[in-house]
C-alpha cells in the first residue's frame, strides 16, 4: 500500500488553485482574481480567490482551504461513525463560476482530501471531488464535450469509472424538491481510497485537469453570443435552483459551517444576483422550455 502525504497534497492543491485561476483569467480577458487569505482559530486556514464584474465572469471563486481539528462535526460522523474521537484534517479546492452571459453555463469542481488519525490506529483517509455544469440555454454539442472530456480522464482508471462517478452525480445534484437536476452533471465520488494513495491522487489530478478541459472551450465558444434582458431574468431565476441545492442539500456548505469555517468562503458559490418567480412557466417550446429536456439523468455519450 503506497505510503499516504499530505503535504503532497497540499502542494498539489495550492498549484491547481494558481492554474485554474490563470486560465480563467485568460478566457474572461479583463477580470482578475483577488485573493484573501484567512486562518481558522481552531486549526488550518485557506487561499479564497474572488473574480467579480469581469468581462464574462460575473462572479467567481476558486478556494484553496486546509483545515484541521480535534473532533469532527455531526455532518461527517453521522454516515461514518468510526471517524468519532478522531483528529482531522482537510484540504481542497473548491470553485464556483456565475457567468454574465446567459449562455455560458455556470460550473462547479471540487477535489479534496480528508484524513482522520487516532493514535494506535492506521489512519482512515479518502479522496472526493468532482465536476458538473449547469446551463441555462444548453448546446448539446457543449455537453458532449464536457462528458466526452470527463469519459476520457477517467478511462485510464477503469472502464466502469466514468459510468459510475457520472451516476454519482446525477444521484448527488439532484433537487428532490424539484423532481430535476442541478444542471448535465458530470463527475462526482467521495470516500476514495480502495486504490491505494498514489493512483486516488493521480484520478484527483485528472479530474482537475479535466474540469479546465472541459470547461474553458465552452466559455471561449459561447461568452460572445449576443443576448436579451429576458435571456437574463431566466438566467436569474434559474440561479435560484442553485441556491436552494446549496442551502437544502450540499454536504461541502454544511460540513464548512458545522465545522467552524469561514462563512464568506463557504458561501462564495452563491451568485450575485439570483431571483425567484412564483409559479413560473415557459413559453410552450421557447427557449426557456428546452432546459427541462436537459434536466434529468442521460446518457448524453450514446449514439444517436
Amino acid at each position: 500500500m503506497s505510503q499516504v502525504n499530505i503535504d503532497q497534497v497540499i502542494e498539489f492543491l495550492k498549484s491547481l488553485q494558481d492554474q485554474i485561476c490563470q486560465t480563467l483569467e485568460q478566457a474572461d480577458g479583463e477580470g482578475k482574481f483577488v485573493e484573501d487569505n484567512w486562518t481558522r482559530a481552531e486549526g488550518g486556514g485557506g487561499r479564497t480567490r474572488v473574480m467579480t464584474n469581469g468581462a464574462v465572469i460575473e462572479q467567481g471563486g476558486v478556494n484553496f482551504s486546509l483545515v484541521s481539528g480535534d473532533k469532527l462535526p455531526p455532518s461527517a460522523t453521522a454516515h461514518r461513525p468510526e471517524l468519532a474521537g478522531r483528529s482531522w484534517q482537510a484540504c481542497g479546492v473548491s470553485l464556483v463560476i456565475h457567468p454574465k452571459n446567459p449562455f455560458v453555463p455556470t460550473s462547479h469542481a471540487n477535489v479534496r482530501f480528508f484524513i482522520a488519525e487516532k493514535e494506535g490506529e492506521a489512519p482512515v483517509w479518502w479522496f472526493g471531488g468532482g465536476f458538473d455544469l449547469t446551463p441555462f440555454y444548453p448546446f448539446k454539442e457543449d455537453v458532449i464535450h464536457w462528458h466526452q472530456t470527463a469519459k476520457d480522464l477517467c478511462q485510464p482508471f477503469g472502464d466502469l469509472i466514468y459510468d459510475e462517478h457520472k451516476k454519482w452525480c446525477d444521484d448527488y445534484f439532484y433537487l428532490k424538491h424539484r423532481n430535476e437536476t442541478r444542471g448535465v452533471g458530470g463527475l462526482f465520488f467521495d470516500d476514495l481510497n480502495a486504490w491505494g494513495f498514489d493512483k486516488c491522487f493521480d484520478y484527483i489530478k485528472a479530474v482537475g485537469q479535466g474540469y479546465i478541459d472541459a470547461y474553458v472551450p465552452i466559455v471561449n465558444k459561447r461568452k460572445s453570443t449576443p443576448y436579451q434582458e429576458s435571456h437574463r431574468q431566466f438566467q436569474l431565476y434559474r440561479r435560484g435552483r442553485y441556491v436552494e441545492f446549496n442551502l437544502v442539500f450540499d454536504r461541502g456548505t454544511l460540513f464548512g459551517l458545522q465545522s467552524g469555517g469561514r462563512t464568506e468562503s463557504i458561501l462564495m458559490s452563491m451568485p450575485p444576483l439570483a431571483r425567484w418567480e412564483y409559479n413560473y412557466q415557459p413559453e410552450p417550446d421557447s427557449e426557456e422550455a428546452h432546459l427541462i429536456n436537459y434536466l434529468t439523468p442521460t446518457d448524453w455519450l450514446i449514439a444517436e
